[in-house]
């Protein structure tokens, strides 16, 4: 297939996205708004943690097939993957879609498709449509009446997991969400160029809410581990053992609680639902606020730790990614709670540990009493230690490194040490 697809947004998901789909025969051009970014891409740099993704781009490079640019090109078909962040109410914010429509829109010249791959509520498609229409009334969408020239659009959000994206890219299926068969049809022929997955035919508004259904199905299962867990410290059970023995049942899974939900999937996906239907999305609501509440249990440890050891203590933070092995921080409830500690106790020495990063994230380097740690030479020198994600490297935690100094293990990592 020789189209030309310009692949907007290269960050966790549009980066690996545009990299497989050169690598298996497209000719892409990755845009973004950030200079710095695009150059360090054209020069075979990522600018994320994710295996395998390095390789993949010196070679898309090297091919001639991929490029990043801060311009936007003309193309056969467009791909947006910004992000959607919500509004205060939990809406949508339009902002960065609607920034990409207006760049798509001069570029266009009838008979391409544009896709949006971004998260979005149902009819946030249809508002990218009308926005690009407005910006060129002389097009029509397929499926719709009108005259002159014809655009195509379609929904197809992604489904994989941050760390594991080249090889999920090519083998979890893709729903196709096009607004009339020939625009399903054009993504599926896009699509299939690399997902050796199921292609899943539907329309664009079932297509935007099956990505945020996946989502709050994990989200509610999670809210029942973690409410779990708040039940179980108050009764003094061990919520980790419990678990473990309920799961012995053949038809139980229960998941694992934590310090809360993060990433700009299962922490924010729910709220696209309840904000969809506020009147009828009650579980779905609950869950979200028992795991958005999460933290300040953590919290509450942590002070209850910190009322007997003074004011002036040291503190390891272990983690500030939403999960293990990443370096993604976006929602993350860690890095919630890093900033609350440093807030809470100014005098305290806060060290950060978060092997996946090299430089203390924004919204921490305007406190003084927090540096960046490193494990495990950091706790040895910690009067608290609190794991907030279970990367790999803490597995090989020592508690003799840390004899006289209280843990507050929120993963139940280090529960048989």
């Amino acid at each position: 297939m020789s189209a030309h697809v310009a692949f907007i947004g290269l960050g966790y998901i549009g980066l690996p996205t545009a990299v497989v789909m050169a690598n298996s025969g497209l000719e892409v051009t990755g845009v973004d708004v950030d200079p710095t970014k695009v150059d360090s891409i054209n020069r075979g740099e990522v600018t994320i943690v994710e295996p395998g993704l390095e390789e993949e781009l010196k070679s898309a490079l090297d091919s001639g097939r991929f490029r990043a640019s801060i311009d936007m090109p003309k193309a056969d078909a467009y791909i947006i993957a910004v992000p959607t962040p919500f509004t205060e109410v939990y809406d949508v914010d339009m902002r960065f879609i609607y920034s990409a429509a207006e760049a798509i829109a001069p570029q266009l010249e009838g008979d391409e498709l544009i896709i949006l791959e971004s998260t979005s509520p149902p009819r946030t498609t249809e508002r990218m449509v009308q926005r690009i229409l407005e910006l060129r009334p002389e097009f029509h969408a397929d499926g719709s009446e009108g005259t002159g020239p014809t655009l195509y659009f379609a929904h197809c959000p992604e489904r994989i997991l941050p760390g594991k994206a080249m090889e999920e890219l090519r083998t979890n299926d893709r729903i196709i969400g096009g607004m009339s068969p020939e625009a399903t049809r054009r993504a599926a022929a896009i699509y299939a160029s690399f997902c050796r997955g199921e292609l899943l035919a539907t329309n664009d508004r079932t297509a935007e809410m099956a990505k945020l259904t996946e989502n709050s199905f994990r989200d509610v299962n999670i809210a029942f581990a973690n409410e779990l867990s708040l039940i179980c410290d108050d009764l003094d059970i061990s919520v980790w053992e419990l678990i473990e023995l309920a799961n012995h049942h053949p038809r139980v899974n229960i998941l694992q609680p934590g310090p809360g939900v993060g990433g700009h999937c299962i922490a924010v996906d729910p709220w696209f639902i309840v904000s969809t239907a506020p009147e009828t999305a009650r579980l779905i609501r609950t869950a979200r606020e028992v795991n958005d509440s999460k933290p300040e249990w953590v919290l509450d440890k942590i002070d209850q730790a910190m009322s007997e050891h003074g004011d002036e203590a040291t503190i390891a933070l272990l983690g500030l990614a939403f999960k293990p092995n990443i370096d993604d921080l976006r929602e993350s409830p860690a890095l919630e709670i890093a900033e609350r500690v440093a807030q809470s106790y100014p005098s305290a020495q806060i060290l950060a540990i978060e092997p996946n990063i090299t430089e203390l994230p924004a919204n921490l380097t305007s406190y003084p009493n927090v540096r960046l740690g490193v494990y495990p030479d950091s706790l040895e020198a910690s009067n608290l230690i609190v794991l907030l994600v279970d990367h790999d490297e803490f597995q090989s935690y020592d508690p003799a490194l840390a004899a006289n100094t209280v843990v507050i293990d929120t993963k139940g990592q280090w529960l048989n040490i």
